[in-house]
Order: C-alpha cells, then sequence, then structure tokens
C-alpha cells in the first residue's frame, strides 16, 4: 500500500500490537507476514511524525526486518546493523514498540541501537560500515566457545563503500567464518551512491540473470524477474566480470526483491543450510511504501515533529555559513578543491557541487580516504577543503596525523557537528576534537562564537599556509550580520569582549571558547551584578597555538580564571590553558568547565548543556560556587 500522509493518529495495527517479542512474531503463519509488514510500515510512519528522526531508510527495510525475526532465532541468533537509523522497525518488533514515539527524546529510546537498551541490540552503532567487523566477531568468538549461532550483518550500499567493510569481509575468507552479510542495496546513503562500487553494483543487475537458492540450499542461476530488470537504470556496461563478492571468497546469492517477504523467507530458511561466509543481495527503495519520501528520498532521510513549531526567520546554520563561504572563497582562487565523506547535504555543499562540479569530489563513506585525498591534493600546489563532522574526523585520525601534520600540508578542515548535537546522542557527539587535535604539531585550530566569526576564520584557516581547522556547532547561528567582506584574522589572537566592575582591582577572567562565549557573556553580566569583583570575558578564538600574552595580561589581575568549552574537560581547551600556566609558574586558581568524563545520552541540545552546566545559568552557578569556596581573601 503506498501512503501519502503521515498520520496523526495512532493507526489499529491488531498484529503489531500482539508481539512484543520475535517468538510472537515466529508463531504467526507465515500467509500473515504481509499484513505484519503493512501493519508496522503505518505504525513507523505514526511514531516517526511523533518524534521526528530518521525515515526513509526504516520504511525501505520494513519486509527484510519482519523476514530475518521471522527466520532466526533472535537474540540467540546475532542481527547488527550498521549504522543503525534503519533500525527502528527492529526495536518495534523487541519489546520497544509503544516506546518508539520516545526515540531521539530524553529519558526515551536511542536512536541507534544500543546494547544497554535491549538484549537484542547486539552491537552499538552509529558510524558506518562496522557491521561486518563485529559479527565476524561474534561468528569466531561463538565458533571458539562452541556455541554455534546465526550471525547476521546487515549493511547498505553506501556503507559498504568504506575500507573497514572490505576489511572484515577478506578476514571473513580468510577464517571461513559462518557469517551472513545482508548488502541492502538502495542506490543511496543519505545522498545518492557514488563511485566505482556503486557501478558495480548497478553492473551485477544489469547482466539478466541472478543467484537463486534451493530450499536445501544449493545455489542456481536462472534469468532476471522482469520486474528486477527493469527496475534499475542502467548505469554500467553489462559485460561487467564476475562480481566483486564471489571473486573474495563470499557465496552470493541475488539481487532479491527486498519488499517480497515471502521470497526473503524463503532465501533466510534455505541459507541457513549453508555454512561460512555468504551474502544475500537485495534491492529495497527508501521511503517505500510513502509516495514523497519515494519521489525525494533526500529530503525524507529524516523528520523533524509533525508538531514541531517553525522559528520565524531563523538564523542561518553554520553548515550553510561554511556552505556560502566555500562558494565565494572558491570565485576568488582556482585552486580550491572541495572534499566531503559522502556528507554533501549535511556540510552544507549542494550549491558549491552545483556551480564547480570539477572542483567537488564526493569520496563516498571513506573519511581516512578523504584526509589523504587532500594531502595528495596538496602535494601539487592546490588548495584542498575538507568539510567532515568531527566524529567522523575520528575516524581519518592517523591520516591526519601522518598524512596532512607530519608533512606540514597546506588542508583546511571544516569541522561540522563539533559539540553536543542534541537527539542524535553519543555516537555523534563531537566533544574530543579538541584534545585528539591540539597535541598535533603543525596544525592550527580554531572555534567562532558566531556566524559572522565562522566565516572570517574560514579564510584565515584557508590562507594560512599548513594544516589549519576550524570547528562549529550543529543547527543555527546567534542571528549577528555575516560580513560578505572576507577578513584575515591574525594567528592566535583571542579577543577581550566584556569588562564589568572595572573599578574593582581584582577579577574574574572567564576564557570562552566557540559556542559558549555568549553564554559566558550571559553568566557574566549575572556574576558582575552580585559580587563586588570584576569580570571579563575572552572570546579565545583559538585553541592552538593558545593566546598566551592574553593570559600573561590577564594574570596580574586575576583572582580566578574560569574556561569554558563545549567539549570534554579532559584534555579540551581548559586542560591546555591549565598547561601553559603551569608551564609560565602562574599558579591561579582555575575552573575548568565542559563535559564530565562519561558519555550523555540523547536529549534536545538545550536540555544536554543544561544537564552539563553549560548554559548560562549552570556557567553562573558554578562560577559562583567557585568563588564562594576561595572567599573574600583571595589577594593578588
Amino acid at each position: 500500500m503506498l501512503y501519502t500522509e503521515i498520520p496523526t493518529q495512532r493507526p489499529v495495527t491488531p498484529l503489531l500490537d500482539a508481539i512484543d517479542h520475535p517468538e510472537q512474531l515466529r508463531a504467526l503463519e507465515q500467509s500473515q507476514l504481509t499484513q505484519v509488514a503493512d501493519e508496522l510500515r503505518q505504525f513507523i510512519l505514526y511514531a516517526a511524525g511523533q518524534s521526528g528522526g530518521h525515515f526513509g531508510a526504516n520504511l525501505g527495510v520494513i519486509e527484510l526486518t519482519v523476514a530475518l525475526h521471522y527466520c532466526f532465532n533472535t537474540p540467540h541468533d546475532r542481527l547488527i546493523w550498521d549504522v543503525g537509523h534503519q533500525a527502528y522497525p527492529h526495536k518495534a518488533l523487541t519489546g520497544r514498540r509503544e516506546q518508539l514515539t520516545t526515540i531521539r527524546a530524553k529519558d526515551g529510546l536511542a536512536a541507534f541501537p544500543a546494547r544497554e537498551e535491549s538484549e537484542f541490540d547486539t552491537f552499538g552503532v552509529g558510524h558506518s560500515s562496522t557491521a561486518i567487523s563485529a559479527g565476524l566477531g561474534m561468528a569466531l568468538a561463538r565458533r571458539y566457545q562452541n556455541n554455534p549461532c546465526e550471525v547476521v550483518s546487515i549493511i547498505g550500499d553506501g556503507a559498504m563503500t568504506a575500507g573497514m567493510a572490505f576489511e572484515a569481509m577478506n578476514d571473513a575468507v580468510a577464517h571461513q567464518a559462518n557469517l551472513m552479510v545482508v548488502l541492502n542495496d538502495n542506490d543511496m546513503s543519505i545522498s545518492c551512491s557514488t563511485g566505482g562500487f556503486a557501478k558495480h553494483l548497478a553492473a551485477i543487475w544489469e547482466r539478466g540473470e541472478f543467484v537463486n537458492v534451493t530450499e536445501d540450499g544449493e545455489a542456481y542461476v536462472q534469468p532476471h524477474p522482469e520486474w528486477l530488470y527493469n527496475s534499475r537504470l542502467h548505469q554500467a556496461a553489462t559485460d561487467a566480470a564476475d562480481n566483486l563478492f564471489k571473486a573474495i571468497g563470499f557465496d552470493y546469492f541475488g539481487p532479491y526483491d527486498g519488499h517480497d517477504v515471502k521470497q526473503l523467507v524463503h532465501v533466510f530458511k534455505a541459507l541457513k543450510k549453508r555454512k561460512g561466509p555468504r551474502l544475500i543481495h537485495i534491492y529495497t527503495k527508501k521511503g517505500k511504501g510513502f509516495a514523497p519520501a519515494e519521489c525525494d528520498q533526500i529530503k525524507y532521510h529524516a523528520i523533524s515533529k509533525l508538531n514541531a513549531v517553525a522559528v520565524a526567520n531563523p538564523a542561518p546554520k553554520y553548515s550553510d555559513v561554511f556552505g556560502q563561504w566555500l562558494c565565494d572563497e572558491a570565485a576568488q582562487d582556482k585552486r580550491l578543491l572541495a572534499i566531503t565523506p559522502a556528507m554533501c547535504e549535511g556540510s552544507g555543499m549542494v550549491q558549491f557541487a552545483k556551480v564547480y562540479p570539477e572542483r567537488f569530489f564526493d569520496v563516498a563513506i571513506a573519511e581516512q580516504h578523504a584526509v589523504t585525498l587532500a594531502a595528495g591534493m596538496a602535494c601539487e600546489g592546490l588548495k584542498p577543503v575538507v568539510a567532515i563532522y568531527s566524529t567522523f574526523l575520528q575516524r581519518g585520525y592517523d591520516q591526519l596525523v601522518h598524512d596532512v601534520a607530519l608533512q606540514n600540508l597546506d588542508v583546511t578542515f571544516g569541522i561540522d557537528r563539533a559539540g553536543l548535537v542534541g537527539e542524535d546522542g553519543p555516537t555523534h557527539a563531537g566533544v574530543y576534537d579538541y584534545a585528539y587535535m591540539r597535541t598535533i604539531p603543525n596544525l592550527v585550530i580554531m572555534a567562532p562564537k558566531d556566524e559572522n566569526e565562522c566565516r572570517q576564520m574560514l579564510h584565515t584557516a584557508y590562507l594560512y599556509h599548513g594544516p589549519a581547522a576550524v570547528r562549529y556547532p550543529r543547527g543555527n547561528g546567534l542571528g549577528v550580520e555575516i560580513q560578505k567582506t572576507m577578513t584575515e584574522m591574525q594567528i592566535g589572537q583571542a579577543e577581550l569582549l566584556l569588562s564589568l566592575n572595572e573599578q574593582y582591582d581584582e577579577y574574574v577572567s572567564i576564557l570562552a571558547f566557540g559556542s559558549r562565549v555568549q553564554a559566558a557573556v550571559e553568566a557574566a553580566q549575572v556574576f558582575a551584578s552580585k559580587h563586588d569583583v570584576g569580570v571579563r570575558v575572552i572570546n579565545m578564538r583559538f585553541i592552538k597555538p593558545l593566546d598566551t600574552k592574553i593570559l600573561n595580561q590577564l594574570a596580574h589581575s586575576t583572582s580566578l580564571f574560569v574556561t569554558v568549552e563545549e567539549h570534554a574537560v579532559m584534555g579540551g581547551a581548559g586542560s591546555a590553558v591549565n598547561e601553559y600556566l603551569a608551564e609560565a609558574q602562574i599558579v591561579k586558581p582555575i575552573l575548568n568547565l565542559g563535559l564530565a568524563d562519561s558519555f550523555m545520552a540523547q536529549a534536545t541540545h538545550s536540555q544536554m548543556l543544561q544537564q552539563a552546566g553549560l548554559d548560562s545559568q549552570g556557567i553562573e552557578k558554578s562560577i559562583n560556587e567557585a568563588w564562594s569556596k576561595l572567599g573574600q581573601s583571595v589577594l593578588l
């Protein structure tokens, strides 16, 4: 059935309502599974409308999820969902149906599979391309324990582009592991799939035949069904060689219709009778069953809550500020090339890709490759810009050190989603980048207080002859005017932003970094109104090199230093300040405000900041407590 609207009332789902454990699903007749799938699709439409969140990918795996839990003895048999943004149907069938409307909310279900949430979530995930490695680990562990089970890793064609997936497949063949890989081919990740692997999958479809399996698990080749052959655009030559999976040693089956639950049940039951590494190639449509999502799969990758309150004339998103800067900088420098690891839309690069297609490189989900690709471009005298999320750059850390910084190559990094990211939770929280970057020689690191400063910092990083990173948050800016003229900033220079109660001789000096500058200003104003002490707020701007000159100047009149950052305290910008003060033998009380040494569960961004004490009220409260402990006897 094709739906055109997201229901606002909970649909009637009698079969689905009777399933609180997959055992109840497995007790049904196979003929009832189509109804279960239809009810599940209706419920996912409703639940996603209530909670917001990932959308198209979940609609695309409804039949697959039903077939998997019907055929395999979960949780004894292991299902590992790659990325995990398509696991809403899995959660609904494993005892969490009525909680699904709380997904991504504070104290609700996690946005991705989480081991602490359910025994059915066999592997915690949020990033791509981990499922085959994790599944192989489970399969080998079970073999060692002489406790056999079926292990099924479900991975999309977008996630399969990452090198880690192929490393795991190569190793699975070496060990002849009892591992089943389901390749969910929808020609998409968040955007359309790109590159040679996407063309290879298209070529498999074009051959006019597919590998089927008998009920006894025996493989045989037969012509493509007519629906299959006509469903795929002809993207590659028809004379492609034997497929990659078979060539490296996997038993290959498919491609199958991933929305035919009856066929999927037949395939999974039959292939349980085979052992060793097996790959089942299925074709699905992202957004299946919801007409708008089928027509615009990128737009409906995720949706907002139906009752979400729209903000009138919102400030531009930081990703859009980056995108506009990228176009403006490219217009005046032909050396600029832009790279993204499959995050064109999320990183604000759509316009650049349209205007400068020959200078735009979407390398698919391959963060390590993206960083070293930029290094190679820089070796030839060009000026590559890598747009990457903070948590995704973690995956390219060795390349950042070894391939870029060690050679002092001229690469600019626009690091998006830095800081807490709200409903996506700990898997996507970019709260470790200061720590993992500031120890790297040759690397300049900046953090803007607002969207205009972000633009100027990007320009400054681009002009810098060496590796430089600008780290900015998810979401909208503060609404300040963005100057079209781009002005280079002085590397390593902070800004005295506010000075209150200047009639007093002693000061509380608040050193604020990036997104917490405005909150620090608000906290300082409240604190200054309550105490007979001077208060300064410094927009530090640079995490590396740190403005040590201003620290030396402030030290003479400062009774308490406070550092504020939307980052882990351990190893963060405050730690850099501590290290300098210790090195310079400046002995002053110092309060480091940031994130504790723990992972924060999902909530709204504002809720997370409040919980961490990093909103203006929390900052003021912490400073007030620290000042009270010092007492009024602190002498300069």
